[in-house]
């Protein structure tokens, strides 16, 4: 099931847009789960990275679709951004929020076709990732798992320290080991937990990471974590 959000403010071109997608649906076989939503703050408002295509219009009312996506960008820098606007004067500003495409109304089928074959390639190929979402300050973050070098407890919160970024967010450490143990990390020491991707050697009582980052295994953790190391490597 891919996640469709419709972001316009004419319900004529809203329809024309629904339309589309469900006869992509049946032409392709493919399952879409589509949101309408009429402005740009609507989507913005209570985002929470639940959308893997959105459809956007630039021009409307509270929000416009330019800003809408800027916003958006901050929180979810993988989801898809489609324009579909009815001026051409934004489109180089599209290329800031890595928008896959500009299209200009009225969208004929093919264009839309086109455009979103480009879009379901992506989709497909993010699924494959795994991301877990997190609440740092006031915002909810999707963050890949492939981004994360490691996860650190700080007494009641914990650092996910990822290849861009250190992002805090609430503890336990345990949740987050619950939640990562199945998809490639592992616990050196009860006070880190490591994407096992990004180790780059073992010496003696310590992990060096990808990012030269040196860890300690505790004599606790040791049996296990080289266990799991080693099942990663095969």
């Amino acid at each position: 099931m891919i996640n469709v959000c419709i972001v316009e403010d004419e319900l004529e071109q809203a329809s024309v847009l629904k339309n589309y997608i469900s006869k992509y649906s049946s032409a392709k076989n493919q399952q879409f789960n589509i949101t309408n939503l009429p402005d740009g703050i609507d989507l913005v408002d209570d985002y929470k990275g639940q959308f893997d295509i959105i459809l956007l219009d630039i021009q409307m009312k509270h929000l416009d679709g330019m800003a809408a996506a800027e916003k958006i960008r901050q929180v979810d820098s993988d989801v898809i951004i489609i324009f579909i606007t009815s001026t051409v004067q934004y489109a180089v500003q599209g290329y800031a929020v890595d928008a896959l495409g500009y299209v200009l109304k009225p969208v004929p089928y093919n264009q839309f076709e086109q455009i979103f074959d480009k879009a379901i390639v992506r989709v497909q190929a993010k699924q494959q990732h795994v991301y877990i979402k997190v609440a740092v300050d006031d915002k909810q973050l999707k963050l890949d798992c492939n981004n994360i070098i490691y996860i650190e407890s700080q007494r009641n919160n914990v650092v996910i320290h990822c290849k861009d970024d250190d992002y805090v967010t609430a503890g336990p450490l345990k949740r987050f080991d619950e939640m990562l143990m199945e998809h490639g990390f592992s616990k050196c020491h009860n006070a880190y937990l490591i994407n096992l991707s990004e180790v780059e050697a073992v010496q003696k009582e310590e992990v060096l990471l990808t990012n030269e980052v040196m860890l300690p295994i505790s004599r606790a953790r040791k049996k296990e974590f080289m266990a799991a190391l080693t099942e990663d490597i095969l």
